[in-house]
C-alpha cells in the first residue's frame, strides 16, 4: 500500500492531502523521514509529528443533522460546537465538504479519506439538494426558470439545477456545484434573501427523520450507493 493510502485509510486525512502531508517532512517511515506519497508501505512504523499511526482503522460513514450555529469543521479555534462532537465516537472524523453555520441538515462525516475526496471533488458532481425558505415575496415563474438555467454570480455562472416551489415562501433547488454560500447567492441575486437553508439530500442520502443534533451511522449498502454516485 502506498503511503499516502496508508495515511488515509488511518484516518488522517483525504489521500490527496495525506501526500500533502508526506511532502511538506511531516512523516518518517522505519525512524527516517519520507518525503514520497507513493512510498511503498508493509509492515514499516509510520509516524506523523513523532506520533506511531496504527494500521488502518475500520472506515465508518456517518449521517448528522446539523443545527444552526454548529460549524462544520473537526475542530474550532474558537470554541464553536462542531459537527464533530455530535458523533459518539473515537476514530477520527472529519465532515465531507461543509455548510456554512447557519445552514442545517445533511452532512457526511467519515474517516475513510478516499471516500470523502471522491465525493466532495467537483468533478464527481454529486448532487445536493437544499430547502430554501426566502423573503422578497412568492418566486415567480421567471426566477424559478432562472435558478434552474444558471445564475451569474461573481465567481462564474452557475450550472443548471433542478428546482421547485414547494411553499409560498419555499424553493427547493438540487445542486451539482459546491461554490461558497452558492444556494444563497443565487436566490439573493433574484432578490429573495435566504432565511432558512437546509440541506435534505447528499447524492442517493437522504435526511429522512434525523432530528436535528442527532447522527447515525451508515449501513455498507448506504457507503456502496455513495460511491456509486460519485463514480457516475
Amino acid at each position: 500500500m502506498r503511503l499516502a493510502k496508508f495515511l488515509a485509510h488511518a484516518g488522517v486525512a483525504s489521500r490527496r492531502k495525506a501526500a500533502e502531508i508526506v511532502r511538506s517532512g511531516r512523516v518518517s517511515v522505519d525512524g527516517q523521514r519520507e518525503l514520497d506519497p507513493a512510498r511503498q508501505i508493509e509492515a514499516e512504523l509510520v509516524r506523523l509529528d513523532g506520533t506511531a499511526i496504527e494500521g488502518p482503522e475500520e472506515r465508518v460513514v456517518y449521517a448528522v443533522n446539523k443545527p444552526a450555529g454548529v460549524v462544520s469543521t473537526a475542530r474550532d479555534t474558537h470554541g464553536r460546537p462542531t459537527v464533530v462532537d455530535l458523533v459518539d465516537d473515537n476514530r477520527r472524523l472529519y465532515p465531507v465538504g461543509r455548510l456554512d453555520a447557519e445552514t442545517t441538515g445533511l452532512i457526511l462525516l467519515t474517516n475513510d479519506g478516499e471516500l470523502a475526496n471522491l465525493l466532495a471533488h467537483p468533478s464527481h458532481e454529486v448532487p445536493k439538494a437544499y430547502r430554501a425558505r426566502v423573503a422578497g415575496g412568492t418566486p415567480d415563474a421567471a426566477a424559478l426558470a432562472a435558478l434552474a438555467q444558471g445564475i451569474d454570480l461573481d465567481d462564474g455562472r452557475t450550472a443548471p439545477a433542478a428546482v421547485a416551489l414547494t411553499a409560498p415562501d419555499t424553493i427547493e433547488i438540487e445542486i451539482h456545484e459546491g461554490r461558497k454560500r452558492q444556494v444563497r447567492r443565487m436566490c439573493e441575486t433574484l432578490g429573495h434573501r435566504v432565511l432558512e437553508l437546509e440541506r435534505i439530500r447528499f447524492g442517493p442520502l437522504e435526511l429522512d427523520r434525523l432530528a436535528p443534533g442527532q447522527a447515525r451511522r451508515l449501513t455498507d449498502d448506504e457507503i456502496a450507493a455513495l460511491r456509486d454516485a460519485a463514480r457516475r
